[in-house]
């Protein structure tokens, strides 16, 4: 059974619910899950859990790739992005979450959006929202991260915001090799272009990327595109 929406915009909708009905919020929850099709919250939670796209994709990443994430402004791809870097925390690895968007309170309270608390992995997860970010900071801070570690950056364009850094296709090829040398996986948050529009395709692809600057994307591995509850993964030519 397919969900309307991803799991943390039901549990939204449900404490939204809560707040305006002044219903407890697992009653919330329960009828939420109601309108899914499901009896309980928990059997929905349970369904959820089994396989979600952050399973899928996690399974699928090897060290050295160059994941990006895309999608428009509130459609999740911040939140899959910490869901890989969950997942890695998880299996034992460490994590690290690059931000030039938000700040390290946002961060942890999208951890929390997502339902996972932060000092569950309070030893495996680094958060850096330095306005220095950029390729050659990111290799200095992750230069004794052991295999297997799960680097997130967000977002892709803004890593060449600055004048003083290099192009951004230099960066990216900088990142990849240091990836590889480190078996590192890099995921790349990144913006798609507003002329975007889902009544063409269930979802964005490559060529909806926003690219203010020239940038090779056959750099990246692996791809994921989300839109709403529509969720794609691919492989990158």
């Amino acid at each position: 059974m397919k969900l309307s929406a991803p799991v943390y915009h039901l549990k939204r909708k449900a404490k939204r619910m809560s707040r305006e009905r002044g219903i407890p919020l697992h009653e919330a929850l329960d009828r939420i899950a109601a309108t899914e099709g499901f009896s309980a919250w928990s059997m929905l939670a349970a369904k959820a859990a089994a396989v979600t796209p952050a399973n899928r994709l996690f399974a699928q990443l090897r060290p050295g790739d160059l994941v990006l994430v895309g999608a428009r402004p509130g459609h999740g791809k911040t939140l899959m992005s910490l869901e890989l870097a969950v997942e890695a925390m998880r299996s034992g690895h460490r994590a690290a979450f690059f931000s030039l968007e938000y700040t390290e309170q946002e961060v942890l309270d999208r951890l929390r959006a997502i339902g996972v608390d932060p000092a569950q992995f309070d030893r495996l997860f680094e958060i850096d929202c330095s306005d220095a970010i950029s390729a050659d900071h990111v290799v200095k801070q992750m230069a004794a991260a052991p295999c297997g570690t799960v680097v997130v950056i967000d977002y892709l364009q803004l890593l060449d915001q600055r004048r003083d850094n290099p192009d951004l296709s230099v960066q990216v090829r900088a990142l990849k090799s240091f990836a590889r040398d480190r078996g590192l996986a890099v995921i790349f948050i990144s913006q798609i272009n507003r002329s975007y529009g889902p009544s063409a395709k269930p979802c964005p692809d490559l060529g909806d990327v926003r690219l203010p600057n020239p940038l090779d994307l056959n750099l990246f591995d692996k791809l994921c595109f989300l839109n709403n509850s529509e969720v794609q993964l691919r492989l990158a030519n």
